[in-house]
C-alpha cells in the first residue's frame, strides 16, 4: 500500500487577514500556523508532503517554510494558478479571485497517486486530528471511502468577523448524509449566517458540526473533480464569474447525494484554532504557547 500523503492548500494570500497569513510567526520560536500541522502529521506518520501554492510566493514560501520542513520530509510543490482550467475556458476579464479548494486540489494532482489527506495552511488542527485521518487512510486507501475532521462550529468561528463553514449533517452511522457551504457565519451568540448580506439572519446551534477543510481522500476524489470542473464553470461563468468558487465542500455534497462516495465524519477532541483576521493572533498565540508549556510541543519544531 502507498502511503498516505498530505496535501497543504497554501495558495491564499488572506485577502481579509491583509498578508501572508500562512507566513506569520504564532509560536515562541517564530514557528507558523503550518509548522504545528507539519510536525503533527509527520508524528502521526505522514512523510511526503505537497504544498499548493501560487508561483507568486514561490521564493518565500520556500525559504521560510519548504527549506526547513525538506529535512524531515518528502516535500513537493504545486501551483495553483488562475489560468488552469479545461480546454475552451477562460479567465473572466476582471476576475482575481482564485478558483477555489477543489482547483487546489487538482493542483497536487500529479503529485498524488494514493490515500492523500488535505487541508488548509492557517488553520490549526491539533495532533488527533492527524492521526485519525492517517488512520482511517491506511485502512482505506482506494474506492470512493471518504473522510473528514468535523469540528464544534462554536470553536471555529472569530470575534472579529465572518467565517465560510460546510454545514455537515451526520447520520447514526457516523456518515456525512450531506454538507451545505455556507460563506458567511458570525459567531453571535448564537452562531447565525446570512445569505442576503446580512439583511436576515438564521442562526446556528453551536454544537453544529462544520466542515474546516479537513479531509481524507483516494485519487478518486481528484478524478471526480476533474470531471465535474467544467460544470462548475458553465454555472459560475453564466451566475457569478467574478466571485464563484469551486469548493470541495460542495463537491463532496454532490457526490453523497448522488451515492458516489460515502464520508466518514470522524472527531477530534482538540480544538481548531486560527488567523482570519489580525486581530486573531494573540488569542492563537497565546494558546500555542500554553501548549507548548504543557510540553504538547518543543519550543523548537525543526532543531
Amino acid at each position: 500500500m502507498k502511503k498516505p500523503i498530505l496535501v497543504i492548500m497554501a495558495a491564499g494570500m488572506g485577502s481579509r487577514y491583509g498578508g501572508l497569513k500562512q507566513m506569520d510567526p504564532i509560536g515562541n520560536c517564530g514557528q507558523v500556523i503550518l509548522d504545528y500541522s507539519i510536525y503533527d502529521a509527520r508524528r502521526a506518520g505522514f512523510e511526503t508532503v505537497v504544498f499548493v501554492i501560487k508561483h507568486e510566493i514561490e521564493v518565500d514560501f520556500k525559504e521560510r517554510i519548504g527549506q526547513r520542513v525538506e529535512r524531515y520530509m518528502d516535500v513537493r510543490y504545486a501551483f495553483q494558478r488562475m489560468d488552469d482550467l479545461p480546454g475552451g475556458y477562460s479567465i473572466p476579464e476582471g476576475r482575481v479571485k482564485p478558483w477555489g479548494t477543489a482547483q487546489a486540489a487538482l493542483a497536487a494532482q500529479p503529485f498524488v497517486d494514493g490515500p492523500f489527506a488535505i487541508l488548509n495552511a492557517d488553520d490549526y488542527y491539533g495532533p488527533e486530528a492527524f492521526r485519525v485521518i492517517y488512520d482511517h487512510l491506511c485502512a482505506h486507501p482506494s474506492g470512493d471511502e471518504y473522510a473528514m475532521v468535523a469540528y464544534r462550529l462554536e470553536n471555529t468561528v472569530t470575534d472579529y468577523g465572518h467565517v465560510a463553514r460546510g454545514v455537515c449533517q451526520v447520520g447514526a452511522d457516523g456518515y456525512l448524509t450531506g454538507i451545505m457551504e455556507r460563506t458567511h457565519i458570525e459567531k453571535g451568540p448564537p452562531p447565525r449566517f446570512t445569505e442576503d448580506g446580512g439583511e436576515t439572519w438564521i442562526a446556528l446551534p453551536g454544537n453544529t458540526m462544520v466542515s474546516m477543510n479537513f479531509w481524507g481522500f483516494t485519487p478518486s476524489l481528484l478524478d471526480q473533480a476533474r470531471a465535474r470542473f467544467p460544470i462548475f464553470l458553465d454555472n459560475a461563468l453564466a451566475q457569478n464569474p467574478m466571485k464563484a468558487e469551486y469548493l470541495l465542500p460542495t463537491l463532496v455534497g454532490q457526490l453523497i447525494q448522488e451515492g458516489q462516495a460515502r464520508v466518514h465524519a470522524l472527531s477530534s477532541g482538540d480544538k481548531w484554532y486560527g488567523v482570519t483576521y489580525k486581530e486573531d493572533k494573540p488569542a492563537v498565540a497565546a494558546a500555542i504557547a500554553k501548549m507548548t508549556e504543557d510540553g504538547l510541543y518543543p519550543d523548537e519544531l525543526w532543531p
